[in-house]
């Protein structure tokens, strides 16, 4: 299963059972509620419904198949048979005073289960609901009763779009898998699945017309080992790929519906197009033969917007709208280079044709026609934030994941939005911080991080808050190999993110959400998925109190001791109980970890604390650090603790969009400056450079300044270190103290032609400024 595979060994949970009395002579004893998502308003009454074969079943006709759904769970793997006598009943009915079309009423007596809802979908999340209320074996437990606590729920969704993304291209999963991963959205209540089915690195729907596209677009020659960062690169040498049939997908349409979830296809465009045009070179500008990707990034070849390849994308879109029922097709639109357009005679000439500014507005008129087509129809568009850039086409739906400004942009021009930013939406970002978490592509997204998310930007206004539909999570696949590593990267933050989408902001609370999860957890080892746990990590931080250095340590779940060290050995049962912050006097190295009363239920956390002279004093920026790489706030820069050597998405390195940084650090009192280093992170293929130059200004006692500009050097290595002897521009013999600095870094500036990310200004990355 893999080095991340979780064992029941590995972590030890505790599940709170409260026993509440019944109205029947023997004590029964009904699961605790905790359902999530947490629903709008719940009350928990006296008494229990006991399940069993006196049990009736009845409803209204427009709601028989969620009625036969319940009927099957219940029956399936227990001595229950539900029948027509009336001891209690269990009924399903429609209710039209219900306003929300996928809200709900569930309640609960000794007498009755009454399940109200306004159409099919509402009472197929009362149904979901009911089924955590239930033991978790409840579908193989062969029992022949079932207590069931009685209470009153009235719920309806906050979001109308409740998503997850898959990414398939990079690699590809079973339709068992799919089916798997469909089925646990449901069980939270989300209601969409984008199915990203095209990419540079395979194209994975069968399209009837165009038979290369399952010949040689689905199979790449080879697969990138290890991170794009490493270098050099090396593969595996193995051909890999795959692609779903017209029927499979009709199968998983099916399976989905069923489960009331819509499928939005995928189908990139212009961009992310080189595996069809490996099948198809007349579709790129060049017309050169091209091979499927074997590496992850962004490739220059996209399509070229000629008659042949709108013909050839209208075909595709021909068969794409015969399997999938739903009312949105997802065109892409994002990180399309525009370097064969601008060497292109043709786009050229288009361009002056249609009267176009630039590239911009040539993908702006790339997509507005193929929504014109996809109109036509009966189908809408979705596309990522970047086709706002040229002009939006007239009925586009905006999927932002650049952040929020796409979002707030699209929805004040009155257009459809989904929230889906980075900074709390990417799945694949790390989410903790322990080194033997799985390769992932960076970032840090914690769990507690994306349950903080807010799909409504602060920026808009009551009526503009209206055009944002929901959100989604997104699960791209460049390093998830296998379902096992899908599962562990999305779960548990798909269950954050179904509360996030689900219930109400005042409903919403971290640490009783933290409670309901670990009973969750039940459910999910009993459908063996591989779901991180981190409920029990530890964490720390570096404050200040009194112009003393204080590290701080918590745990995700409170409800256990926190032992730790400051020897550099590993702690144990007999170390100290970590109660209040531990102060550093000199270089430190805490280790600590989570304890019951038998054994270590976590990592051993372990940082290394090395104070300098500008450790906790007063710093300002120029610029905010990207909200996405700024986890630790300014202050990271000089709080003593270094960035990893791996990760430049902890949240001890600062990254910057193209943008020159200034960095002044004040001193409390005049203090003598012997040297300056720090480190930047220079991973090329995530858009990342070091700098070229390292700029000083040093204010001195005395009101004079020295200016220092230096080059930096050996730039080749994924870390670049820099060091600057400032004791080399003080008058021979003389001790010279100063009251601030100012660094100054240049931004790289444009990345060049061929590497990943041209054209773009290049990310900054910058670790802990270490003042001796």
């Amino acid at each position: 299963m893999g080095i991340f595979r979780r064992t029941t060994q590995t972590l030890i949970y505790t599940t709170l059972v409260l026993l509440l009395t019944a109205c029947f002579k023997d004590n029964k004893t009904p699961v605790t509620p905790s359902i999530i998502p947490i629903p709008s308003e719940q009350i928990i009454t006296k008494g229990v419904f006991l399940l069993n074969s006196d049990t009736k079943l009845s409803f209204d006709e427009e709601l028989k198949e969620v009625s036969n759904l319940f009927k099957s769970y219940i029956e399936g793997g227990n001595k229950i048979k539900l029948n027509s006598t009336s001891k209690n009943t269990i009924h399903f009915k429609i209710d039209a005073s219900i306003t929300n079309i996928e809200g709900y009423h569930l309640k609960i007596t000794p007498e009755e289960i009454l399940i109200s809802a306004k159409s099919q979908k509402g009472a197929f999340y009362a149904f979901q609901s009911l089924t955590q209320l239930l033991p978790i074996d409840t579908e193989n437990a062969n029992r022949s009763e079932i207590a069931i606590q009685c209470l009153e729920i009235k719920d309806a969704p906050q979001f109308k779009y409740r998503g997850m993304h898959l990414d398939v291209g990079r690699h590809f999963f079973s339709v068992d898998f799919i089916k798997k991963f469909i089925n646990i959205m449901s069980m939270l209540k989300m209601n969409t699945f984008h199915w990203h089915l095209t990419e540079d690195q395979g194209w994975r729907i069968e399209i009837k017309k165009y038979p290369k596209l399952q010949e040689i677009a689905a199979f790449r020659n080879e697969t990138l080992v290890g991170h794009y960062s490493e270098q050099p690169h090396k593969y595996d040498g193995e051909k890999y790929g795959g692609f779903y049939t017209q029927e499979q997908i009709k199968e998983v349409v099916k399976y989905a519906s069923e489960r009331q979830i819509t499928i939005i296809p995928e189908i990139e465009m212009p961009g992310h197009a080189q595996a069809a045009i490996s099948a198809y070179p007349a579709l790129g500008c060049t017309g050169e033969q091209v091979e499927v990707a074997t590496k992850w990034g962004v490739f220059d070849d996209i399509y070229c917007p000629t008659e042949t390849t709108f013909k050839f994308l209208e075909d595709v879109i021909d068969e794409v709208i015969t399997l999938f029922p739903g009312k949105y097709i997802h065109i892409g639109g994002d990180e399309a280079p525009k370097t064969r357009w601008k060497e292109c005679n043709h786009c050229q000439k288009l361009i002056k044709k249609e009267g176009l500014k630039d590239e911009h507005e040539l993908q702006s008129y790339f997509i507005t026609r193929m929504e014109k087509y996809i109109n036509s129809k009966g189908k809408q568009i979705i596309g990522w934030d970047e086709i706002l850039e040229g002009g939006l086409a007239p009925n586009a739906t905006v999927m932002s994941w650049r952040g929020t400004s796409g979002a707030v942009e699209a929805a004040k021009q009155k257009h459809n939005v989904i929230l889906t930013p980075n900074t709390y939406c990417y799945f694949d970002h790390y989410q903790a911080t322990n080194e033997n978490e799985p390769l992932a592509i960076g970032g840090f997204l914690p769990l507690e991080k994306v349950y903080s998310f807010n799909p409504i930007p602060e920026e808009l206004t009551k009526e503009e808050s209206k055009y944002v539909l929901g959100a989604q999570g997104n699960i791209w696949t460049e390093y998830m190999q296998t379902s096992d590593k899908v599962e562990y990267m999305a779960f548990p933050r798909m269950v954050a993110l179904s509360e996030v989408v689900w219930s109400s902001a005042e409903n919403k609370n971290y640490e009783d959400f933290k409670k309901r999860l670990i009973y969750f957890q039940k459910t999910l080892d009993k459908l063996d998925v591989n779901y991180a746990n981190h409920l029990y990590e530890i964490s720390g931080n570096v404050t200040y109190k009194n112009d003393e250095l204080l590290y701080t340590l918590e745990a995700s779940s409170n409800d256990q001791n926190i032992r730790f060290t400051t020897d550099g050995t590993n702690p144990t049962l007999i170390s100290k109980i970590y109660t209040q912050p531990i102060l550093i006097e000199k270089n430190t190295v805490i280790k600590a970890a989570s304890f019951n009363e038998k054994k270590i239920i976590s990592h051993v956390f372990s940082q290394t604390i090395k104070s300098h002279k500008a450790t906790g004093k007063k710093i300002s920026l120029n610029v905010k650090p990207n909200e996405a790489y700024n986890a630790g706030g300014i202050k990271a820069l000089i709080n003593g603790v270094s960035g990893s050597d791996e990760r430049y998405g902890d949240k001890e390195w600062l990254g910057f969009n193209g943008d020159d940084v200034e960095i002044t650090i004040e001193f409390d009192n005049p203090t003598e400056i012997n040297s300056i280093a720090t480190r930047f992170y220079n991973g090329n293929g995530q858009w990342i450079y070091a700098p070229k130059d390292f700029n000083l200004q040093l204010k001195l006692e005395d009101g004079k300044t020295i200016i220092s500009k230096s080059k930096i050097e050996n730039r080749d290595s994924l870390l670049v270190n820099f060091n600057l002897d400032v004791s080399q521009f003080y008058p021979k013999g003389e001790r010279i103290k100063s009251t601030s600095i100012k660094i100054t870094i240049p931004n790289y500036g444009i990345i060049p032609k061929g590497k990943q990310g041209s054209s773009n200004k290049a990310w900054t990355f910058i670790d802990e400024i270490i003042i001796k």
